[in-house]
């Protein structure tokens, strides 16, 4: 059941206890039932419980008003009894029977009809409020395939509202950003949505797709915590700061020497018998991984883009250690993140992500005390985007992109936007010492070189 599914059945549950509240809960039943009747077929809205309500408790007060009527005059002519029964009223007065006139009584359910129309279409045009076409139109279904750190985007009940506001449900899967553009089948997607560029280029090559849209973008960061900083701060990895930053360079050197933690001078605080190396998912399925490899690389190539067969060979050595010694990876940079936040530094000290993932963390109330964010020097920064693979599919990426509700609920959940005061703002609000400006930024390597390392780095895994 789908996130907008469990709020209207949560928010139908509610009304329905209200309206018990003040009529017989059999009638309310009924009356909630028969007006829900009325948006079967038709996408939910939030507001469309509230009309549910407003529906059913006019039925019910209507109902109410009858039965009290008919208890009046009965009180009055004793000959006279209540009946409760809808439709043509007989009324016994003075021994004598008089039917309703069917024609009066068509006419009043006429004027009914346009009244209830009339209040209905009032109540969903006020302000902040859809229209009542918006209400019942049918929304258009839009199948994406997407990188695991934006389905919490996604899943966000404002997001969704935003989109179907525009009249598009967006229902999405995730994958690993290179497994979309390596291993999914997109022929079942309006829209691929990886982590970066390099992941795009490769699936608008393959299909032959000119478009693209970048709506948000993040920098690789290392999330970990306070004791490990101090520790490389000893070891001259970490340079402290305001934002500290994290020598790539001096952790090759360590990870060349095969240096374990419990080496580090002093180290009292994480004294394991391990290497050093900062955990990622696998370069193989995911995106992350894949700026983490082209990080290192440019690094172990003297700081110069990999190019050529040669170049690529001398790197292979150190950045294959990177990943061959961590042992099991996980496809997506959820998973290691996810234990991160859990299981504290025993098993996770270092933990490479997109920076997002820790500000929305931060958003919501998941950093304890200790954690921290570094930013690697130098760094990459992802490119998320979106490769429209239907009209309906480009609909979405041109509102992504160029939407101000969803710009700004793309900050919250800790991307860079178009517009910088909106992430500055997200970050300042939640108290995240983030880079302003990211400056020691890199290019990763053509498409072509980054699938030879990343196929060199698979059969090192043999």
């Amino acid at each position: 059941m789908g996130v907008v599914t469990v709020r209207e059945e949560q928010a139908i549950a509610r009304l329905t206890d209200r309206l018990v509240d003040d009529y017989p809960a059999d009638q309310v039943e009924s009356a909630v039932g028969t007006a829900r009747q009325r948006f079967e077929g038709h996408p939910v809205r939030e507001f469309v419980p509230i009309l549910i309500e407003r529906i059913a408790r006019r039925e019910l007060e209507a109902s109410t008003k009858q039965v009290e009527t008919e208890n009046v005059a009965a009180q009055r002519d004793p000959n006279q009894q209540p009946d409760p029964a809808r439709g043509m009223s007989r009324i016994r007065t003075a021994g004598a029977e008089f039917a309703v006139d069917k024609r009066l009584m068509a006419l009043a359910a006429a004027v009914l009809v346009v009244v209830l129309a009339l209040v209905v279409a009032f109540v969903v045009r006020q302000p902040d409020q859809p229209t009542a076409t918006s209400a019942t139109a049918a929304l258009t279904t839009v199948h994406g395939v997407v990188g695991s750190e934006k389905m919490a985007f996604f899943d966000d009940p404002r997001v969704v509202e935003a989109l179907a506001h525009k009249g598009l449900e967006a229902r999405v899967d995730p994958a690993g950003s290179r497994q979309i553009a390596t291993s999914v089948d997109l022929g079942n997607y309006d829209f691929a949505f990886p982590s970066s560029a390099p992941a795009a280029e490769r699936i608008q090559r393959a299909r032959n797709i000119s478009t693209k849209y970048t709506p948000f973008s993040s920098p690789m960061a290392i999330a970990t915590y306070q004791p490990i900083a101090d520790l490389l701060t000893a070891a001259g990895v970490v340079r402290p700061g305001p934002v500290p930053t994290f020598d790539m360079a001096r952790y090759l050197q360590l990870v060349r020497n095969d240096v374990e933690w419990d080496k580090l001078r002093d180290n009292t605080v994480y004294p394991v018998h391990k290497n050093i190396l900062v955990s990622t998912t696998d370069p193989r399925t995911s995106n992350s991984a894949a700026m983490y490899l082209a990080i290192a690389s440019h690094v172990a190539n003297d700081n110069t883009i990999v190019q050529g067969p040669a170049a690529e060979q001398a790197v292979l050595p150190t950045v294959s250690r990177l990943f061959v010694r961590q042992g099991y990876t996980e496809n997506s940079t959820d998973g290691p993140f996810r234990e991160y936040l859990a299981a504290g530094m025993g098993p996770t000290p270092m933990v490479w992500i997109y920076e997002a993932q820790f500000v929305e963390a931060s958003v919501r109330g998941q950093i304890k005390p200790g954690m921290m964010l570094i930013y690697p020097s130098p760094t990459v920064v992802s490119q998320h985007t979106l490769v429209p693979l239907t009209t309906r599919g480009d609909r979405v990426g041109r509102l992504l992109a160029t939407d101000p509700d969803l710009q700004r609920l793309a900050a919250e959940h800790g991307f860079r936007t178009s517009e910088p005061s909106r992430f500055a703002k997200v970050a300042a609000d939640n108290h995240v010492p983030v880079a302003g400006d990211v400056i020691d930024v890199i290019d990763t390597p053509t498409i072509d070189t980054l699938e030879h390392l990343i196929d060199s780095v698979t059969k090192s895994y043999n």
